[in-house]
């Protein structure tokens, strides 16, 4: 269920992968065009439903519908969006203690400006190598599945030659070594300023070979993902 391959987009470079502790997960991310937009558009959505494994992987499966369907069929803000999807797994999920966080964010490619929704999830990461700064994507919003008339709120960012955006899930940032140390925001910065100037993918292998570093000889106990966008 996961994308076959990378977006081809004018002006972007971007790469995505996800890695499942188990044999199945409830990490998710994809690449969605809405409908109507004449491909000036690209959507970029990573989510994690709490736990993992089977029940995890089928309440993905089911978010990722109703995205889908929701995206395709009546294109919208960002927030009304979120909002429906939100009301539509509730129902699904309100007698299984199972929700599922996402951050949805919609590229605006000619005006180079990046619109988001975060529900209660990792805020991504707009990196500028150039001075060497970054700031949080960042905003309110509950979990998917929470509660039924939960408000979403869309934020935008002007986005600019060379700067990078990470999106990911928190199975990175709380990966902890033998020592008990997490791997923390500091680290996944570091890793992105050691490989800035490379494309999307490989930044991708430089973060999670960071990662796996850090924790030798530990394993993922969390499933892990991540998406890379390079502004060229």
């Amino acid at each position: 269920l996961m994308p076959k391959s990378d977006p081809q987009i004018d002006g972007f470079d971007i790469a995505g992968r996800s890695i499942w502790c188990d044999e199945t997960g409830g990490d998710y991310y994809d690449f969605l065009y809405p409908a109507a937009n004449g491909k000036e558009r690209v959507c970029v959505v990573v989510g994690d439903v709490t736990d993992h494994g089977i029940s995890s992987a089928l309440l993905m499966t089911t978010a990722r519908a109703f995205l889908r369907e929701r995206i395709h069929s009546s294109p919208s803000e960002c927030a009304a969006i979120i909002s429906d999807v939100n009301k539509r797994l509730v129902p699904d999920v309100e007698e299984l203690n199972l929700f599922m966080t996402m951050f949805y964010g919609e590229i605006d490619i000619k005006e180079k400006v990046i619109r988001w929704v975060k529900a209660g999830h990792e805020p991504a990461i707009l990196y500028t190598p150039e001075d060497n700064s970054y700031v949080l994507l960042a905003g309110e919003g509950l979990p998917l599945g929470v509660m039924e008339d939960a408000v979403y709120k869309e934020s935008q960012q002007q986005i600019d030659s060379g700067q990078i955006i990470l999106i990911g899930t928190d199975g990175i940032k709380e990966s902890v070594n033998a020592s008990g140390e997490m791997f923390g925001n500091e680290r996944l910065i570091n890793a992105i300023r050691a490989a800035a100037d490379k494309p999307a993918k490989e930044i991708l292998d430089k973060v999670f070979g960071f990662l796996n570093d850090f924790r030798y000889p530990l394993g993922p106990d969390d499933d892990e993902t991540l998406v890379v966008i390079k502004v060229l």
